[in-house]
């Protein structure tokens, strides 16, 4: 039952100023979160505007986006969505991002999620030492590895396979990832675990029943992460991947970019359409994203 909810079942009223306080006490506390209000439509107007401008150049010819910078395509030309839209290139691009992404959060969240149950429930010598090393890596700029990451996976036999960049990037996610995650399991009661093991739950069976299902929360928001991160990577991808069999999104892009480069409205259009699935899905995980955060933030 939610915070909301009585006893009784019945949902609580939302909170009301007080009749007695006086109107000009009133009118002056809304005054005072018009500024708030003013920001946020600033910084919402100052993030969509662009976003807007590309939707609507992806409707326009190149000519149009010379002689009609600003103003609303004369005629629509829908021609540059239509056509990636039936190309092949571009939805294997889709494709690749999103294998890799699930790939990199699955294995990210899975090994993270026994590291830091381990860090959290466990008690043995250089436990703190072995989190501290975990944290380091949060201090570690991915660029500097670039390097040698890439000789190490030529020697493996790694370059153009996919798997060259998701265990990088796993490896990478591990950090944040199990921060987040012990944070959450240790905040779960000793007690619990107590009752589980007289019950006869071993300890993987406690970590896979209980643990698990309580963290939930941490659990979507790690995951958003990793998925966000590995959408959004650029340089790995450009490394590992020659052929265009495995290239992601961003390397897509930049690759359409050299190929069309005097088709700038094509160009636009290729961008919006590269950035709808990563819209489309912050907005149904926001909630999650934003709700793991908070709930972290309050536990303690």
């Amino acid at each position: 039952m939610s915070a909301s909810t009585s006893v009784t079942g019945a949902k609580s009223a939302p909170p009301r100023v007080p009749a007695h306080v006086p109107k000009s006490v009133r009118r002056r506390r809304r005054l005072r979160t018009v500024p708030v209000y003013v920001v946020l439509w600033a910084v919402g107007v100052f993030m969509v505007t662009p976003l807007l401008y590309a939707l609507v150049s992806g409707f326009k010819s190149t000519d149009q986006l010379s002689g009609n910078t600003f103003g609303l395509p004369d005629p629509w030309v829908t021609s540059n969505y239509t056509s990636l839209l039936g190309s092949g290139a571009f939805w294997r691009s889709i494709g690749s991002s999103t294998v890799i992404a699930l790939a990199t959060a699955v294995l990210t969240v899975g090994a993270a999620a026994l590291a830091a149950y381990a860090l959290a429930r466990f008690a043995f010598r250089g436990r703190e030492l072995l989190f501290t090393v975990f944290t380091m890596g949060l201090m570690f700029p991915f660029a500097v590895a670039i390097l040698p990451l890439f000789i190490l996976l030529r020697t493996f036999g790694l370059l153009d396979n996919p798997w060259g960049v998701i265990l990088p990037q796993a490896a990478f996610g591990l950090p944040m990832t199990i921060v987040i995650l012990r944070g959450f399991f240790r905040e779960i009661p000793g007690e619990l675990e107590e009752a589980a093991t007289l019950d006869g739950c071993s300890t993987f069976g406690f970590f896979w029943r209980i643990l698990l299902p309580l963290a939930r929360p941490a659990l979507g928001t790690v995951s958003v992460l990793a998925i966000v991160g590995s959408w959004n990577n650029f340089l790995l991808p450009l490394l590992v991947f020659s052929e265009p069999t495995w290239w992601t999104i961003p390397v897509g892009i930049q690759q359409f970019q050299g190929q069309y480069s005097s088709d700038v409205a094509r160009i636009f259009a290729y961008l919006v359409l590269a950035m709808a699935p990563a819209l489309a899905f912050y907005a149904v995980a926001e909630r999650q994203l934003i709700g793991g955060i908070t709930l972290g933030a309050t536990k303690g």
